[in-house]
């Protein structure tokens, strides 16, 4: 008897497979996000009420050790750094989201610009507010009011990670996370070597910058899976 013919199985509908950028977020990003967010968020309030916090003392001494020279080399490149995290700043962080707009990656480019330029509008500026804490006496550069936290170390760490989330691959970003984190750390330098900004101001900027960026990476994950799958499928424009 001649065996019956088994059935073609019925069309199978799959989502199409992933492009390794931009970057999915680490399952921990909802929650480290809002952790390192609370935390410059609560400093703030004590810097609200107690004008002289106990972490006080050490950035004292960090301040004095930082004494230098207003001229001098080391001077010279923490001034070339300022220049960098102040308004031209700007300007790479907007040359990237308009580069992805024009390669179809829009998706991409408004994660960039939201992490990397209004984030320091709508959480650095406001926490300044918050904690009015005066600046350092005697800063080297122009400065405006509000010392903590440090916009130029909160847009820094924004940056970084933005860049490693859509233009980094895989394989690369066991080398930028280390060249990211060795840029910060010149950038808090930079900050407190110049007078600007007390050692405090840059580790809250770098928590809230870090905090911000990880919150809103969650907040982007369908926008930025789906244009991950129609990069795969070579459909970004669609």
């Amino acid at each position: 008897m001649p065996r019956s013919a088994v059935p073609a199985p019925p069309h199978v509908h799959t989502r199409p497979p992933r492009h390794h950028l931009p970057a999915g977020p680490p399952r921990y990003a909802l929650t480290a996000g809002a952790v390192l967010l609370l935390v410059p968020v609560l400093t703030g309030l004590l810097l609200r009420v107690d004008s002289r916090p106990f972490f006080q003392g050490l950035d004292d001494a960090w301040a004095g050790a930082a004494g230098g020279s207003p001229e001098g080399a080391a001077t010279g490149f923490a001034l070339a750094l300022d220049r960098l995290g102040g308004p031209l700043g700007l300007i790479l962080p907007l040359m990237l989201t308009g580069g992805l707009c024009v390669y179809g990656r829009w998706r991409s480019a408004l994660f960039v610009l939201a992490a990397a330029v209004l984030a320091n509008v709508l959480v650095a500026l406001p926490l300044k507010r918050l904690a009015g804490r005066p600046r350092p006496p005697h800063t080297w550069v122009l400065v405006n009011d509000g010392s903590y936290p440090s916009g130029q170390v909160f847009s820094t760490v924004a940056l970084v990670i933005a860049i490693a989330v859509v233009a980094v691959p895989p394989g690369g970003r066991r080398w930028w996370w280390p060249a990211g984190a060795a840029y910060t750390a010149a950038m808090m330098w930079s900050r407190t070597w110049l007078h600007a900004q007390w050692l405090s101001d840059t580790v809250g900027g770098a928590l809230a910058g870090a905090g911000a960026c990880l919150l809103l990476w969650r907040a982007f994950a369908p926008l930025l899976d789906a244009e991950a799958e129609h990069a795969a499928a070579n459909t970004l424009w669609l």
